[in-house]
């Protein structure tokens, strides 16, 4: 049986997940923290940061918004324009990028901003993609690793040190208490929570034809470089009161474009629409732990009260975890091809990353999947 929050429904199984002793989630007690917050307080430090950091007479940026292009991204960008500050927002580009995340990125320029996009060599990114999923079974770690690493490489090169990222993951989704509540993202945080599932940036190195010099954006600047700097960076979310509907809402009214029904494996139209390759990274969540991107917001909408937890079961065991098929109306054998991988060898390794504790499996041990390849999980809730 696996133990689900008695509040949200998320599972145990979540990596750094703590359910209390009276069946509540660590995420859901931090959300219950929020309401006593003074955000009119935290208001007034934001700005003080904004301030310190100020460009003198406008000779540089006064920060960096690393941007995607998705919603959050453009909160993040309307909020820093709205406080007065000049930023440079940098994406580092995705793997697959889709042709509605190609519009949000151009849409985010029509903000008002100056804007720097870095593409990592595409053949080797094909490669650490196809590294990525089979040895650690996440086919998108080389853009959670430059999606941290290239905007402060971009800070060090250009003695920009202040770096406005947004939500703290471990806040939203829980996580140990002491990095809840940081506000800061240190090198620890990245490499800690960072998505580099232990696999290191040096280990890709002699794989396929990997060389050091192929890597440079992926990898962090040193201490000494950070410090030459002074780079530090914040996390938004901390300051101004973060909720990824309101940010849609707002997002959208400055021509942000949604998808045109629920993202598949999702309940939501309105993330998650630049990497095609989600649908697959989104899967083997689902396949690790036992839950997957439904689950996720299903918990966000019960918390702020849009959700029922009865109404987020049945959802989520329509939605979550359906084998990947087709993700932003792009077949699932068109991104297999693109990192070389046939579908056979792809289902050999699910099978290989799937915990089978979570999942029904028939008398001789091996995984029941119905005649779309799906699984059924033991239980969806603590009594079923």
């Amino acid at each position: 049986m696996i133990r689900y929050c008695k509040r949200c429904i998320m599972p145990e199984t979540k990596p750094d997940l703590y359910i209390d002793e009276e069946g509540v989630c660590a995420a859901c007690r931090s959300f219950e923290q929020r309401m006593e917050v003074d955000w009119a307080d935290r208001k007034q430090k934001l700005l003080a940061i904004l301030d310190r950091y100020k460009s003198v007479n406008g000779g540089n940026y006064d920060c960096i918004i690393p941007v995607s292009g998705g919603k959050d991204s453009h909160f993040q960008t309307i909020r820093m324009l709205e406080l007065g500050a000049n930023p440079l927002c940098v994406t580092a580009s995705t793997d697959m990028l889709s042709d509605i995340g190609r519009h949000n990125i151009e849409n985010i320029k029509k903000l008002g901003v100056d804007y720097i996009e870095v593409t990592t060599n595409p053949v080797v990114r094909r490669k650490i993609n196809r590294l990525g999923l089979t040895q650690v079974g996440d086919i998108s770690w080389p853009e959670h690793v430059t999606i941290f690493t290239i905007p402060v490489r971009i800070a060090v090169q250009m003695n920009i040190p202040l770096i406005v990222w947004g939500e703290n993951s471990q806040n939203e989704y829980g996580g140990p208490a002491g990095a809840a509540e940081n506000d800061v993202l240190t090198r620890r945080w990245l490499e800690e929570f960072g998505g580099l599932l232990g696999l290191r940036v040096s280990d890709l190195v002699g794989q396929d034809g990997i060389e050091s010099q192929h890597l440079m954006q992926y990898t962090y600047p040193s201490d000494e470089e950070l410090a030459r700097v002074g780079v530090t960076g914040i996390f938004l979310g901390y300051y101004v009161p973060w909720d990824g509907y309101s940010n849609a809402l707002i997002a959208q009214a400055h021509g942000f474009r949604t998808y045109n029904k629920p993202v598949e494996g999702s309940l939501i139209n309105y993330e998650n629409l630049d990497n095609v390759q989600t649908g697959i990274h989104d899967y083997f969540k689902f396949l690790k732990f036992g839950f997957g991107r439904a689950t996720d917001l299903a918990c966000l909408h019960i918390r702020r009260g849009r959700l029922s937890r009865e109404d987020a079961l049945k959802l989520v065991k329509m939605h979550d975890g359906k084998f990947p098929w087709v993700y932003l109306g792009v077949p699932i054998e068109d991104v297999l091809e693109d990192i070389g991988m046939t579908m056979d060898e792809f289902v050999k390794v699910c099978d290989r990353f799937t915990n089978k504790k979570l999942f029904v499996c028939d008398s001789r041990g091996n995984l029941v999947k119905d005649r779309d390849g799906n699984l059924t999980k033991v239980n969806y809730d603590n009594v079923e």
